[in-house]
């Protein structure tokens, strides 16, 4: 049987920043990674000749980012496009009423306004919440203390609902009160015109790295791992997990024993999301110039309510919008025909019935994959934000680590995250500290 100093389970940017810096300091270490390529959830797809992130898309936030410094370091292209965690304002948003007519601006600038009353109040209220409170719990304390009349509580409550699924994938009666609590950008946000996933190709550089290898059991005790996946069993020192939270809770992905408490109950407050990204490109353009984003209010609204202007990317006609938890549970088995009509329906409402069908469409499926069941973590209700961290706590007197997104308080659900877990899970390994930008040096 082989043996290494460190297995790491999944080639991600988590497991990837790992191996790179026990790798740097001599250390022996394997990774095998299911897929038939690096970067698991950071995937890019090139049809058309464009770069499509089909996974991961932004850096949120690059003031301090160490995921910015490493793309810099690698010549990666960035592009400024800032959504600040589904912000109502501060770049140019086209909103549309109930009705379908663009609202004025005062009108526009007075339903923002009520957004940030409401939010200054929930900030408060989320504080002082019951610990298993919903975020519909809180919101909806928000929006009483505010004694508006039912229709313009209405506009704000949904878009209260709307950015609980497009932060997080989830309906907004299912995610804890505490489940935004890192909504926050430090920064402006990029995107990457030539696809994020070359940040994982650099960092897979030098590195042992086994591909469809799928690893179905991991037995740990305190003197060593055995990790056992298709093509057989290697054995080590330590081992570093590094899969979704969605793998750890399947029945195909078995640690033996059973992973202990607390990072168990941690695990069991986590669950994977449902969100799915619609790309739609265009032969021309027929929404507004200078436009930053469309939203729309309303019934209509439940489903596609909210587009994003991608044209700057590659000069293309492009709007993306997102199908978020009810929306991408419903829309789950349906055709990719069926989900552009719904979209365009939508549109057609809002720009008239002339306007063009597109020409090129990406639809994602995580929630089908059966490497990540869902595009990330959110915390369930009845979570706290310490469950990220409590994930993370070494294992058998540091033999087993998990690191991920899901792992990381400050911003989890992000490849920033990922990145400094993986920080973290090296430096739990060697016990001492070890500077994050080795894991980008030439």
């Amino acid at each position: 049987m082989e043996h290494f100093d460190t297995i790491v389970v999944g080639a991600g940017v988590a497991g990837l920043t790992a191996a790179r810096l026990l790798s740097g300091e001599g250390e022996d270490v394997l990774v095998l990674e299911a897929r038939d390529r690096v970067g698991g959830r950071v995937v890019t797809d090139r049809r058309y000749g464009l770069a499509t992130d089909l996974g991961a898309s932004w850096i949120h936030g690059i003031t301090d980012s160490p995921v910015a410094a490493a793309a810099e370091a690698f010549g990666m292209r960035m592009v400024e496009f800032t959504v600040g965690g589904y912000q109502p304002d501060s770049r140019p948003i086209a909103y549309y009423g109930p009705d379908g007519e663009r609202l004025e601006d005062a009108d526009a600038q007075s339903f923002v306004d009520d957004i940030h009353t409401v939010d200054t109040t929930l900030r408060d209220v989320i504080e002082n919440s019951a610990p298993d409170a919903s975020y519909r719990d809180v919101t909806e304390d928000a929006l009483a203390r505010q004694g508006w009349a039912p229709e313009r509580a209405q506009r704000v409550r949904e878009y209260l609902e709307h950015r609980s699924e497009e932060q997080y994938g989830a309906w907004i009666d299912d995610l804890a009160a505490h489940g935004l609590d890192d909504d926050s950008i430090d920064g402006d946000e990029v995107v990457f015109p030539d696809g994020y996933d070359r940040l994982a190709s650099h960092l897979a550089e030098g590195l042992n790295i086994r591909l469809t290898h799928v690893v179905e059991r991991v037995v740990w005790t305190e003197t060593g791992v055995e990790v056992t996946s298709d093509f057989g069993t290697v054995s080590a020192a330590r081992a570093i997990i590094t899969v979704p939270v969605g793998v750890l809770q399947s029945d195909d992905f078995e640690i033996d024993p059973p992973i202990p408490e607390p990072v168990a109950g941690a695990l069991g407050r986590l669950t994977m999301n449902a969100f799915e990204k619609v790309f739609l490109r265009f032969p021309a353009k027929f929404w507004d110039d200078g436009v930053y984003a469309v939203r729309q209010q309303g019934p209509e609204g439940r489903w596609w309510h909210s587009w994003y202007d991608l044209t700057a990317l590659h000069g293309t006609p492009t709007l993306l919008t997102f199908a978020a938890g009810p929306a991408a549970r419903e829309t789950r088995d349906w055709a990719e025909d069926e989900i552009v009509e719904s979209v365009m329906e939508q549109l057609r409402r809002l720009y008239g019935p002339e306007i063009p069908a597109p020409a090129h469409v990406h639809i994602t499926d995580w929630q089908d994959d059966p490497l990540s069941h869902g595009s990330y973590a959110y915390m369930k209700v009845g979570s706290t934000t310490a469950d990220h961290d409590a994930l993370a706590a070494p294992i058998g007197g540091g033999v087993l680590h998990l690191a991920g997104e899901a792992t990381w308080t400050d911003d989890p659900a992000t490849v920033t995250a990922a990145m400094c877990s993986g920080h973290r899970a090296a430096e739990n390994v060697l016990g001492r500290e070890v500077s994050i930008e080795r894991a980008w040096a030439r």
